[in-house]
């Protein structure tokens, strides 16, 4: 048996970094709502696609990353992605073999447990409650998949991502 060397981290990171930056971006009130968990679509990818390189300890240190950018209390995002690519992990060769439009459903699902995470942190640190828009990124998050699965796997493919 023999083991292939695997090449194209770089194309990973530089992917995590991107939703990093699309994740604080600044954009006006009317749209912050809409405004999808891109470093959590970029995980679920990338968990499902190279889950042997892409797993709970990447998503520890993305949420940490995400949780310094964004000012949020430390932890948080991280044991909210590190959860996320924990049930990703342990789904993905079921939800692999679904066609695109139920991945989809399934990703609106595993983003809707993490932002219920976060909302749990924010009831545990005393922040008041939110209203029906909180959860919009995960339909944001179930729209823009496609797109999502279809950039990264091109991209995946390209740089023969292993």
């Amino acid at each position: 048996m023999t083991l292939a060397r695997p090449h194209g981290g770089w194309v990973i990171a530089a992917s995590f970094v991107v939703a990093l930056l699309l994740s604080t971006l600044p954009l006006p009130d009317w749209i912050l709502p809409w405004r999808p968990e891109w470093s959590a679509l970029v995980l679920i990818y990338w968990t499902m696609a190279l889950p042997h390189r892409v797993g709970v300890g990447v998503g520890w240190i993305v949420g940490l990353l995400l949780d310094v950018l964004q000012g949020s209390l430390l932890g948080q995002h991280a044991l909210g992605l590190a959860t996320l690519a924990f049930v990703t992990y342990n789904l993905h060769q079921r939800v692999r073999v679904f066609p695109l439009w139920q991945q989809a459903l399934t990703v609106m699902l595993f983003l809707a447990l993490y932002q219920l995470l976060l909302l749990w942190f924010d009831g545990i640190t005393g922040r008041p409650p939110r209203g029906w828009e909180y959860w919009i990124p995960s339909l944001t998050g179930m729209a823009l998949w496609p797109w999502i699965f279809v950039v990264l796997r091109d991209l995946r493919r390209r740089f023969k991502v292993t």
